[in-house]
């Protein structure tokens, strides 16, 4: 008989505890070419997701609206799964994306500590503002339900 699995969602303390170490996240946008899903590592920092890419990559012209001051929605998905345990949990969280352009902002998000893993100049930094948080574990029925 199969063991038996539980699906539970988690609240926003605990979606935010379990992304804080920072790793490898997922952000996903509607791009010129259509949605776009690219994996990058990042670090929770003041409540938000912060990574880096290159000035002038597509992902930099992408998320450029054009118009100053202006939002553009995206989500950002991190998880960790155990395939032979068949367990795991994801996180998404949905909001804006904004140029991290303010030389004071950048000199502090530098000190945060994201660090691409690619080669080359990475020396724009993003950072998605949360909107909404959500999770949800799944896990063995006879295991407790947090941890």
């Amino acid at each position: 008989m199969a063991e038996q699995r539980v699906t539970e969602q988690l609240d926003e303390t605990e979606c935010l505890r379990l992304i804080s170490a920072g790793g490898v996240g997922r952000i996903a946008y509607s791009g010129r070419y259509g949605p776009a899903v690219l994996p990058v590592n990042y670090t929770l920092f003041e409540g938000s997701i912060v990574f880096r890419t290159a000035p002038g990559s597509p992902m930099d012209e992408d998320l450029r609206t054009g118009i100053s001051d202006a939002e553009y929605q995206v989500a950002f998905e991190i998880d960790e799964i155990d395939m032979a345990a068949r367990e795991g949990w994801s996180v998404l969280i949905q909001g804006s994306a904004h140029h991290v352009d303010d030389e004071a902002e950048r000199a502090s998000l530098s000190r945060a500590g994201v660090e691409p893993w690619p080669g080359g100049e990475r020396e724009l930094f993003l950072r998605v503002v949360p909107s909404r948080i959500t999770g949800r574990r799944i896990r063995r029925a006879d295991r407790p339900a947090s941890g």
